[in-house]
């Protein structure tokens, strides 16, 4: 059932015209961005040749595009997230979702899932042009790796904070406020906290910027995971509410 409402989902994302002017306009931002920071690394080839350890291509142009990509989901996950129960609430069809003879955690699950695999589609963008780079040069596929890891697990967390706030109101554009300026804040912890040890700790920008200098552990993964069960759960708790109330 939790797959039947995730391929509903994204057949729901991939009928909106706002799912493919996004892709399209992120593919166009992000070439750019690609094809600036390739311009910029050959530009500084006289210089990097006089450096014992110079940076490679993967530091210098694909880590950087992962950067910037990162920043665009922060904006772009919520505004696609808005729908998926606000939606349901305004159309006044959330009542029979939540009587249909599936589980709150499938539903939670499902709408979860049908986003998120849109978001890796993104996610899929820069991977394809930093491993272009290969035709020319040598990457570094830890770095690489560590780059993707990072990208799905902010992806799934955006999308899990995106959703929570979806069941929160009838009105998607609300949601959609709501949940960016929850990212944006969630992101900018790292630069306004930086001395309070247990705030700061919950920084996305702090744990995804280990990740992108290649430091894969288990301490920020885990952050990634409990973040999205969290939220998850949240989400499920306020339908759960909702069912109770009628």
């Amino acid at each position: 059932m939790i797959a039947t409402i995730a391929a509903k989902e994204l057949r729901v994302l991939f009928g909106l015209p706002l799912a493919w002017i996004t892709l399209g306009v992120l593919q166009g931002v992000l070439a750019w961005l690609f094809l600036s920071q390739v311009d910029a690394f050959l530009g500084l080839q006289a210089q990097l040749a006089l450096l014992a350890n110079p940076p490679g291509v993967t530091e210098m142009v694909a880590a950087p595009l992962f950067g910037a990509a990162a920043m665009l989901l922060l904006v772009v996950t919520p505004v696609l997230a808005m729908r998926l129960i606000a939606e349901e609430r305004r159309n006044h069809t959330l009542p029979l979702l939540l009587s249909a003879p599936v589980s709150l955690p499938a539903i939670v699950l499902g709408k979860f899932l049908g986003l998120w695999v849109f978001l890796c589609l993104i996610v899929i963008l820069p991977t394809l042009m930093a491993l272009s780079l290969h035709a020319g040069g040598t990457l570094d596929m830890g770095l690489l790796l560590a780059n993707l890891s990072g990208m799905v697990l902010l992806a799934a967390s955006l999308a899990a904070l995106g959703l929570y706030f979806s069941c929160l109101t009838a009105h998607p554009a609300v949601a959609a406020i709501s949940g960016m300026g929850a990212s944006l804040g969630l992101w900018l912890l790292d630069l306004v906290l930086k001395d309070v040890g247990a705030l700061h700790a919950l920084s996305l920008l702090l744990h995804f910027e280990r990740l992108s200098r290649g430091f894969l552990n288990s301490a920020d993964v885990a952050y990634f995971l409990l973040f999205t069960a969290a939220f998850l759960m949240l989400a499920v708790r306020r339908l759960d509410r909702d069912r109770v109330r009628g």
